[in-house]
């Protein structure tokens, strides 16, 4: 797959993501943080679905494939 996450998206992702799975074991303690298990694989792998569906890629041009 061809990456479409740039730096910043990948930062914010990846700390929004412990974020949320630090909710399972610190403050009120609910599953409902094991949602941050999304934006935590989507920044380390760099791809995002969402965006591949839409077109959208906050990559830039050092991200995109070599061109034909």
């Amino acid at each position: 797959m061809i990456m479409n996450i740039g730096n910043w998206d990948r930062a914010l992702r990846i700390t929004l993501g412990l974020v949320l799975l630090s909710l399972v074991f610190l403050g009120p303690q609910t599953l409902w943080g094991l949602v941050g298990f999304i934006p935590l694989l989507t920044g380390l792998a760099r791809v995002c679905p969402a965006y591949s569906i839409t077109g959208v890629s906050t990559c830039g041009q050092r991200c995109a494939g070599p061109k034909s």
